[in-house]
């Protein structure tokens, strides 16, 4: 298992492996035969940055059968998703900001995120371990109550892509079995949601063929697997921490 990490040190942006408290610095591309050098920096003196600069997030809805279950939901015939805006992607431990023109309620969504390796387009199921790059951890920030603002359409994308809404990181872990991940949100230091990846309707190589067929998929692309049961509203001065088995974890506040 390896862990990419981007870190800006004197106004420069680099990448490397996180190795113990140490990164191991590689140069070139993430995503494209990177480089290993002789350099080593202790992870204390790096600011670290998101892992990657997607061209597009895309965020799939009901894929847990738990969450399914609750909603009285069943298992759609192929995966459902919604696109958000890349503008809404916040730094690592930044605050997520209350949009202006909305005073509802503001939810938190813990959840897995596949990482796009390499051009993938109309690929089968059995090929898609080959365009994956690795997992990131999910913050998928919804304003719920405009979901269904207007009876005539539901408004996924806009729900989700206000500013600052956007929160992923803080590695991308390669080599490690999605099919079995704990997946933890913790509301104030309290856990509010506790699941596993082995509750998916559609795993992540049926996810990434399907979605190929529909567009091209370019390296450091995020998709968001879905939620599963426990996501909640968070209150103004809230802190949500979302983590992932071998991945890492991160922590916003709502202001």
């Amino acid at each position: 298992m390896k862990q990419w990490v981007r870190f800006r040190l004197n106004n420069q942006e680099k990448f490397g492996v996180l190795v113990d408290e140490e990164i191991q610095i590689y140069t070139g591309d993430m995503f494209s035969r990177p480089s290993k050098t002789d350099e080593k920096l202790k992870l204390a003196e790096c600011d670290l940055i998101n892992p990657c600069k997607p061209s597009k997030i895309i965020a799939l809805w009901n894929n847990y059968k738990t969450l399914a279950s609750e909603k009285n939901l069943r298992k759609p015939d192929n995966p459902l998703y919604l696109n958000k805006a890349v503008s809404s992607i916040i730094n690592l431990g930044d605050n997520i900001i209350r949009p202006k023109s909305y005073s509802e309620a503001i939810f938190y969504e813990g959840e897995l995120g596949i990482v796009i390796g390499k051009v993938a387009k109309d690929i089968e199921i059995d090929d898609a371990k080959d365009y994956i790059f690795g997992y990131t951890c999910i913050n998928d920030v919804t304003a719920m109550d405009l979901v269904k603002k207007d009876s005539s359409f539901d408004q996924w994308t806009r729900s989700k892509s206000y500013d600052t809404f956007g929160i992923f990181g803080p590695t991308i872990s390669t080599e490690i079995d999605p099919m079995n991940l704990q997946i933890i949100s913790k509301l104030n230091d309290e856990i509010v949601q506790n699941y596993n990846t082995n509750d998916m309707f559609f795993n992540v190589y049926e996810i990434v063929s399907y979605l190929s067929k529909d567009m091209s998929l370019h390296p450091g692309d995020i998709i968001a697997c879905g939620t599963n049961a426990g996501l909640g509203p968070m209150n103004q001065g809230d802190t949500i921490q979302v983590s992932v088995d071998k991945i890492g974890e991160l922590t916003n506040k709502l202001i």
